[in-house]
């Protein structure tokens, strides 16, 4: 856990990608590594996740491949077994938290309140999504829900750009935020993985920018 959560810190934004097709994700996985941002949160929303997952571990198995949007423990052995190395959820399931714990799956489930919060500590969680971060507050929310509980480190999701990300990422309170504008659907479709590319290249600076 504490190693995945590492490279998380290192790597500061996370794509979180939904692949309709598994035929994109060969393309996809070469876009991201080579545009400096070697992860990716492969959301459980469509039909293709499962085997975009499993291509994108075995061609690049130094990439942090993981399963977003896990909603039961049915989609954690699934993801797993397709070489995901990470669970994200959009909540906080006790169950689906306790199965992953069991198997030695790290997870980062999300949370908005402070009675989740302290769920999640009490699961032994140092790490938590926060979403959606900008309808719930965003950076301002983070920090005075990070002012009662120091020791927790937030990933925010959902409204996160290449305009607000710097301001998230100055903040100790923020291990790494989840991003979408480098990998839209529509580019993906489209076959545009060298605007993709450029695009990760672009986040990769700021990131660099900022923390070093």
């Amino acid at each position: 856990m504490k190693e995945i959560m590492e490279q998380f810190k290192e790597i500061g934004i996370i794509p979180v990608v939904v692949l309709e097709d598994a035929k994109d994700a060969l393309p996809l996985g070469k876009a991201l590594c080579e545009g400096g941002l070697p992860c990716a949160e492969v959301t459980f929303r469509t039909e293709a996740a499962e085997e975009s997952i499993r291509i994108m571990s075995k061609n690049y198995p130094d990439m942090l491949v993981g399963a977003g949007t896990v909603l039961t423990t049915e989609q954690v052995d699934r993801a797993v077994a397709a070489g995901a190395k990470f669970i994200v959820s959009p909540g906080l399931n006790e169950k689906v938290v306790k199965y992953c714990q069991e198997k030695g799956v790290p997870i980062v489930p999300g949370v908005l309140t402070p009675g989740e919060i302290e769920k999640a500590l009490e699961l032994g969680l140092g790490t938590v999504k926060f979403f959606p971060a900008e309808p719930s507050g965003g950076l301002p929310m983070i920090q005075a829900l990070g002012a009662a509980y120091t020791k927790l480190k937030f990933m925010p999701t959902g409204g996160i750009n290449p305009e607000n990300v710097k301001e998230y990422l100055k903040s100790d309170k923020i291990l790494a935020c989840g991003g979408s504008w480098m990998v839209k659907g529509a580019l993906v479709k489209e076959g545009k993985f060298d605007e993709i590319e450029a695009m990760c290249k672009e986040a990769s600076e700021i990131v660099k920018n900022i923390r070093g």
